[in-house]
Formats: C-alpha cells, sequence, structure tokens
C-alpha cells in the first residue's frame, strides 16, 4: 500500500502543481476589458484546481479507508485467534493518528479553491482583486500543507503494514500449532 499511496499523492501534488502553474499563466483578469486569451486560461486553470481538489479527496479518502478496513481485519484476526492485544492497540492508535491529518488535507483543499472562487471576478464582487494574492499564498501553502498530510499519513501507513505482517506471522505460528494448514496439493500426508 506504500507504494500505491505514495503514486497517488504524487500524481496528485503533480496536479495541484499544474493548476498553480496554469494560475499564474492566466494574465490580468482584472483589465476592463480583459483579454479573450485570459478567460480561456482561467477556465483550464478553474478546471484543473478542481480536478486537483478531487484528487486530493480521494487520495485522503483512500488512506482512511485502508486504516477503517485494516483495523477492522486486525480486531477480527486478534480475537479469531486469541493474539495478544498489543498490536489491536497499535493499529487503531494509527488509525487515530491518519484520520485528522487526512481531514486535514481535504479541508485545506477546500479553502484554497473557496479562496480561488472568491478572486474571480465572474462572481460581480467589487473586492475580488484583493483576494488574488491572498489565493495563490493559499495555494502555495495548501499545497505545502497537503504534501506534509500525505507524508504523515504514508509513515503509519508503514508502521501500518508492519503491525499487519506481525499478525500474519502470528495466525500462522496458531494454525501451525493448531494443525490448521491443509498440506499442500500432491504432497504425501504425513503420519
Amino acid at each position: 500500500m506504500t507504494r500505491t499511496f505514495s503514486m497517488l499523492a504524487s500524481l496528485s501534488l503533480m496536479l495541484m502543481a499544474t493548476a498553480m502553474v496554469l494560475g499564474f499563466s492566466i494574465g490580468d483578469l482584472y483589465a476592463d476589458p480583459p483579454a479573450a486569451e485570459t478567460f480561456i486560461w482561467r477556465g483550464r486553470h478553474m478546471l484543473t484546481g478542481v480536478a486537483a481538489a478531487l484528487a486530493v479527496v480521494l487520495v485522503e479518502s483512500i488512506a482512511v479507508t485502508y486504516f477503517v478496513g485494516t483495523s477492522r481485519w486486525c480486531k477480527e484476526v486478534t480475537e479469531a485467534y486469541r493474539l495478544p492485544a498489543d498490536d489491536l492497540r497499535l493499529s487503531t492508535r494509527l488509525k487515530r493518528r491518519t484520520f485528522p491529518w487526512c481531514v486535514l488535507g481535504m479541508l485545506t483543499v477546500v479553502g484554497v479553491g473557496a479562496l480561488g472562487a472568491a478572486s474571480d471576478p465572474g462572481t460581480g464582487r467589487a473586492d475580488t482583486a484583493s483576494m488574488a494574492a491572498v489565493h495563490q499564498l493559499a495555494a502555495f501553502t495548501g499545497m505545502l500543507l497537503v504534501a506534509w498530510t500525505y507524508y504523515r499519513a504514508w509513515l503509519n501507513i508503514a508502521a501500518k503494514q508492519q503491525v499487519i505482517e506481525r499478525l500474519l506471522r502470528q495466525v500462522q505460528a496458531v494454525r501451525r500449532e493448531r494443525g490448521l494448514d491443509a498440506p499442500a496439493a500432491g504432497a504425501a500426508p504425513s503420519l
């Protein structure tokens, strides 16, 4: 999962970076009247920004779903095989540590998008030009913050994978002790 998560996170960060580059390429939206090409770049920036926001929400949601699912699995395996609860408690702590970071990443892109909407002269509001610099700063800061939330989630995913590997080793040992594993096909039966 660490490899998959890091690839998805990298792609969403590249999409955010692309949206920022397009934002800087727009030109002067606040000129009277703005050039037609400016509206084309504005549309590209807005669509790319929405796609980037959706990608961030998707990646953060995948992390949350991973922790919810694997935590449930850890609980069921620990109870079914009567294993010590240490790894189960660690699994729960990792889930609880990750969830706030994922929510923060999602809320960050919502905030950046809201500031982008506040800076759009198409809204008809008089003070949109003053919000452009705020949106730019928020976009840069937001990208760094989202990258940090991804890093924190990735660290916790790696730790969770170690918990799962320990539980699997314990389960295999219990199954061998109880004789629950069937012999391989074609193998001679043991006497």
